[in-house]
């Protein structure tokens, strides 16, 4: 009986150890193997007395709990089978699904590489050329004689532009030659050369208003500016002389006093 005990702990160790496939075999034999053995004990214990009874009517608990294992074994192994089958068509669905996306990108992507193709051999057409820019032309101020000699002369006597100044002078001289300004403008025009230091251009352009105008009131301040020109690149004899000229050719010119207070 003590055998019989052991074997069942035993069948029960086993049970909890094997997988469910397994498990389940193994108790189906050994329940087999017991109910074979609890016959042969029923069939002796005719002759076995009262403990013989109670030895079976423990036995027999045992076996039916062991049967009970038994069919909870097969409830929980039927379920297991459940889930691996339920498993198993996800995973095929799974596959067939991302076999459909694989196919539906596969052809996404053919049809780009038409487009792609068709855009490349198509030819590309030029923009429109823009519309030119209609040309506002200004219409032309006529500027008088006096303004034009006046625009320069601001020019000069601001010390702002003499070159813008002296060009606007040959430009009035070039325009209107009889001009009574025009020797005014000669004469400003080295007034333009000596404020840009420009001292040797300036004698000439002095000079040249002394010899075409001499008998001009213009021409003492050529004299008494050219002297000054002269002085500035250190020539003192030729400022002197410049000088003297002035104050005998136009003794009583206000050029003339200021030659005189330059000579001292």
């Amino acid at each position: 009986m003590k055998r019989l005990l052991a074997l069942a702990c035993l069948l029960l160790l086993l049970v909890g150890c094997l997988p469910p496939a397994q498990s389940q075999l193994k108790v189906e034999n050994d329940l087999e193997e017991m109910k074979r053995h609890l016959a042969r004990l029923e069939q002796g214990s005719n002759d076995g007395g009262s403990q013989s009874r109670r030895q079976l009517e423990t036995l027999g608990r045992q076996v039916a709990e062991l049967q009970s294992g038994l069919d909870t074994l097969r409830v929980e192994f039927q379920s297991i089978n459940g889930r691996l089958d339920d498993l198993g068509r996800s995973n095929q669905q799974a596959t067939a699904d991302m076999a459909l996306v694989r196919d539906d990108l596969s052809m996404q992507v053919s049809v780009l590489g038409e487009r792609l193709m068709t855009l490349e051999t198509k030819p590309v057409p030029e923009p429109p050329k823009p519309a030119p820019t209609p040309v506002v032309t200004k219409p032309l101020v006529k500027v008088s004689p006096e303004a034009l000699y006046q625009s320069a002369l601001d020019k000069i006597l601001k010390g702002t532009d003499f070159a813008g100044g002296r060009a606007e002078l040959k430009a009035f001289i070039q325009q209107y030659p009889q001009h009574d300004l025009v020797v005014n403008a000669q004469y400003w025009i080295g007034e333009a050369f000596y404020g840009e230091k420009k001292y040797e251009n300036a004698i000439l352009q002095f000079q040249d208003v002394i010899q075409k105008y001499s008998d001009h009131p213009k021409v003492a301040a050529a004299l008494l500016k050219q002297g000054k020109a002269f002085a500035a690149l250190g020539d003192k004899g030729n400022a002197v002389t410049t000088w003297k000229s002035l104050i005998k050719t136009f003794p009583l010119s206000p050029e003339a006093k200021k030659a005189k207070q330059l000579l001292k």
